[in-house]
């Protein structure tokens, strides 16, 4: 006798499990506790056994009766359904784990703890805000270029260019890291190379001429605002650091005796430790410096208290107070005129350059350097370096001999 709708809501528990049969192997298993359960009972391989069809009321009489004629169907074509429900749920664990938002994050838990904290999270934030609620979920086999160039496209008209031109970058990161762990096959975001419209002011503004950087280098030495602030504005193009890693530099890391400084991992933007040799002139400031802040934590304490380092604008406030426009130079930009001179000027190698300037730089054989290679090379080149400011700054015409520090 087949079972009813009406049955099937009347069923009573007992003091035991109770099987209420329809047909073809159909049941509910009502239980002590009161709640209803469907079974299939079947036979595999000259095996009885069960596959569970859902719970009523959730699952009503007509679903579990089409779910078991869909069994049934696999039982006529010789599949086990139990053993292809758990394939199919592997399979679809498989897809989830490899979405786009699971790679990334993987990608993201992998990398992150060698950066800069705020470099990393700006990155998450990016791609938290602007990726994953519309590709997230996808399998990130899936993804095509069309899909990824429409989540920049809403970037780009909040006019954020710049945000979606980095988003595009960290996408990219995440879809080769999906190929190089067998999860890909290609990265889509090669695809879009052209699509976004070009950022206006993607450089930060530098003074790179050398006579000019003689005028720069007067005008910092001659600035009238807070001593602290002088004295940054005098070791930037002396060390060529980011801004963010000058401004936090803490007197346990520099040690002016060995003429060094070790910043850790945590504050540089890659996350590796790095080693700034201090030639004579960046030690002599530092030195007139310890009188002042040595006492405390930071070498470059905030103008409001001790406990917090200089803002992140006292550099950039401190060039436009000297009449400095902000298409002339920037914090930054002191950098970009190390690179450039040390370069085109000097003639360094530029391996040790980009050393020094903290970037990712590799041996010959695809090894990245530690952070104490070609040290000796690299402490000679920041010496003759500030030697050549000196006399930039003193007005000399000078054109150095390449290949100094190599």
């Amino acid at each position: 006798m087949t079972l009813t709708d009406k049955a099937v809501r009347n069923a009573k528990p007992a003091g035991k499990p109770v099987k209420v049969f329809d047909e073809k192997g159909l049941f509910l298993l009502v239980m002590p506790a009161g709640g209803k359960w469907w079974r299939l009972k079947y036979r595999f391989g000259g095996k009885e056994k069960l596959l569970a069809l859902g719970t009523y009321p959730d699952t009503g009489l007509k679903d579990a009766r089409e779910q078991r004629d869909e069994a049934r169907g696999m039982l006529a074509k010789g599949i086990d359904p139990s053993e292809q429900r758990k394939a199919s749920k592997a399979a679809g664990d498989a897809r989830n784990a490899n979405s786009f938002e699971a790679v990334a994050r993987e990608w993201f838990a992998k990398f992150s703890p060698r950066w800069a904290l705020t470099h990393s999270s700006k990155i998450i934030s990016r791609l938290e805000r602007d990726i994953f609620p519309w590709i997230g979920g996808r399998p990130i086999t899936d993804v095509r270029a069309p899909e990824l160039l429409a989540c920049l496209r809403r970037i780009e008209s909040r006019g954020a260019g710049d945000t979606a031109h980095r988003a595009l970058q960290d996408c990219g990161r995440v879809f080769r890291y999906a190929v190089s762990t067998g999860r890909a096959e290609r990265d889509p975001s090669g695809d879009l190379r052209g699509a976004l419209a070009p950022v206006e002011g993607g450089h930060f503004a530098a003074i790179t001429d050398p006579k000019a950087v003689g005028g720069l280098l007067r005008a910092c030495d001659g600035y009238h605002g807070a001593f602290v602030t002088k004295c940054a504005l005098r070791l930037a193009p002396l060390l060529f650091l980011r801004p963010g890693e000058l401004r936090k530099a803490e007197w346990t890391e520099i040690n002016l005796d060995l003429a060094e400084w070790n910043i850790p991992g945590e504050r540089m933007k890659m996350g590796a430790p790095h080693i700034v040799p201090l030639a004579a002139q960046a030690v002599a400031i530092l030195r007139e410096l310890h009188a002042l802040t040595g006492s405390g934590r930071y070498v470059f304490p905030g103008a409001r208290t001790n406990g917090r380092p200089m803002s992140d604008n006292a550099i950039l406030a401190a060039l436009r107070r000297m009449g400095i426009a902000k298409d002339e130079a920037s914090g930054h930009g002191f950098r970009a005129m190390a690179r450039t001179i040390l370069d085109e000027v000097m003639g360094v190698r530029p391996d040790l350059i980009e050393h020094q300037l903290a970037h990712a730089v590799k041996d010959p054989n695809g090894r990245a350097y530690n952070r104490t290679a070609h040290l000796p090379e690299r402490r000679k080149m920041m010496q003759q370096w500030s030697d050549y400011l000196d006399k930039l700054k003193a007005g000399a015409n000078v054109i150095p001999l390449h290949g100094q520090a190599a």
